[in-house]
């Protein structure tokens, strides 16, 4: 800077000599003297910055010598507050400087969908949330239990509490996470009815790209089964799943293995065993319902060969920076309870495709296509409903179905879908309710005021092959309380 100041004195003197040698030129000598007054004023700053910023530096140094000698003292003195710590005797005594303690950071503000602390310890949290749908609608058919067949469909006119779910995951360890659901839903008499949907622990860091399941959970077959009904893109179930897997969907205690397969896109293999009795094994060893006219006998685990098995293979494609693409197999195979020595077989495939733009905002717009297909082989063994009616034959009977549906979120909050549903079946000797063809299409519209509700109007049309056939329209309601998966927003 002193250079600087050097060299306009000598050009402020310069430029007086010039004028008193070659006479004035007033206008032009008072420019320069205005540029070089602005450049002076200018260099003032920069001096000025530069000073500051140089004691910055110097107190930020000291700091840093301070902490770093503290650290290096191998039996640390006692330091008091306000002053520095002491020095070897050899070297200049520091100054002292008044150290005030840092300032303790402000929290950040508390959002719903933040993890709930517990006092157990500094790394242990709980996810904890709660949600609860509510649906109200009219059907043609005051059965509409016969019409709605899922345990979390409308059970009737008038309004319906069919699904008011806590949820509760967190890590347990560096090891292992775990996850809960419970349910409470209201029955056609207002009575509560509570149930453990899934309670299991998975593990976080085995290695060969290997993961474990255990415990109460959903089975890995196809898409919704794998959902809640608070992630249902419509009201009620599919047929389909209503018919091969009961109300309750599959879901049994047991473990699983999962292997992500390393291909250069994604690809996973799971391999599930659980037990397979109760109706939320309804295929399987179910005493609770009478399965194509039979009555169930019960059938204690013998082997490995009692169990249910449940395979599934998923693989998901990009074709575009636009487009997704997930497609998976599923199986499930286990006994059933009509004979002492009966299997049933139920195979699916799924397909799920989504556009998504580069030029959405917040998710829209996009549209998604979902689609799933199964069928089922039962085998059946002798027996009658009644003791007076004439015995059934042994006999295999197949039923399938498939569910079609497709969603267009055409503007933030708006998305619009249509789903089709048909199943049908092989009578054999019974023409049941159980399997006679139906067929139903459902288009319905959802507002998502915010990620945590949404507002859902749904029109069914059903054919029943023996009744005919109905209409319904059916609103629900979804509020969300607490850290959950976020809506379509």
């Amino acid at each position: 800077m002193r250079r600087w100041r050097l060299a306009f004195m000598l050009a402020m003197a310069g430029m007086a000599q010039t004028r008193a040698a070659f006479g004035t030129d007033d206008e032009t000598v008072q420019r320069l003297v205005s540029e070089l007054q602005a450049m002076k004023q200018r260099l003032d700053k920069v001096e000025k910055l530069t000073a500051e910023q140089q004691q910055v530096i110097r107190q930020q140094s000291e700091t840093i010598r301070q902490l770093s000698g503290t650290k290096r003292a191998a039996t640390p003195a006692p330091i008091r507050v306000g002053t520095a710590p002491a020095a070897p005797a050899s070297a200049p005594a520091p100054v002292e400087v008044a150290a005030a303690p840092p300032p303790a950071p402000s929290p950040a503000p508390w959002s719903p969908s933040q993890p709930i602390p517990l006092v157990s310890g500094s790394h242990a949290y709980l996810n904890l949330s709660f949600n609860s749908l509510v649906d109200f609608g009219w059907s043609t058919t005051p059965d509409v239990q016969s019409l709605e067949r899922g345990d979390h469909d409308p059970i009737q006119r008038g309004f319906t509490l069919p699904n008011s779910e806590i949820v509760l995951d967190g890590a347990v360890d560096p090891y292992f996470r775990g996850v809960a659901n419970l349910v409470f839903k209201l029955d056609e008499n207002n009575d509560t009815d509570v149930e453990l949907e899934e309670a299991y622990l998975v593990t976080t860091s085995l290695p060969w790209n290997l993961q474990a399941k255990a415990g109460q959970f959903l089975s890995e077959f196809g898409r919704v089964n794998l959902q809640h009904p608070h992630a249902w893109d419509f009201v009620d179930q599919p047929l389909v799943m209503g018919r091969i897997f009961g109300p309750e969907g599959l879901r049994n205690p047991g473990a699983r293995l999962s292997w992500l397969v390393p291909t250069p896109f994604y690809s996973e293999f799971f391999a599930g065993v659980q037990d397979s009795q109760g109706a939320s094994a309804y295929s399987f060893r179910n005493t609770e319902d009478d399965l194509f006219g039979r009555m169930p006998i019960d059938r204690s685990v013998q082997s490995l060969g009692d169990m249910l098995y449940v395979p599934r293979y998923v693989a998901s494609f990009e074709p575009t920076d636009s487009q997704t693409i997930v497609a998976g197999l599923s199986g499930a195979f286990g006994p059933n309870a009509s004979g002492s020595n009966t299997y049933t077989q139920i195979y699916g495939g799924d397909v799920y495709w989504k556009w998504k733009p580069a030029w959405q905002s917040g998710g829209f717009p996009f549209v998604s296509w979902q689609t799933e297909a199964l069928g089922r082989r039962y085998q059946a063994g002798s027996g009658v409903v009644d003791p007076p009616a004439t015995p059934l034959p042994h006999e295999t009977l197949y039923d399938w179905g498939i569910y079609s549906q497709v969603l267009y979120g055409f503007t933030p909050r708006w998305v619009a879908g249509l789903r089709g549903d048909w199943v049908s079946g092989d009578h054999g000797q019974v023409a049941a309710d159980d399997l006679q063809d139906r067929l139903r299409v459902s288009p319905n519209i959802t507002f998502y005021p915010t990620e945590f509700s949404k507002i859902r109007l749904q029109y069914n049309y059903d054919h029943r092959q023996y009744q005919g056939d109905d209409s319904s329209v059916w609103m629900q309601v979804e509020f969300l309380l607490g850290a959950h998966a976020a809506h379509k927003f």
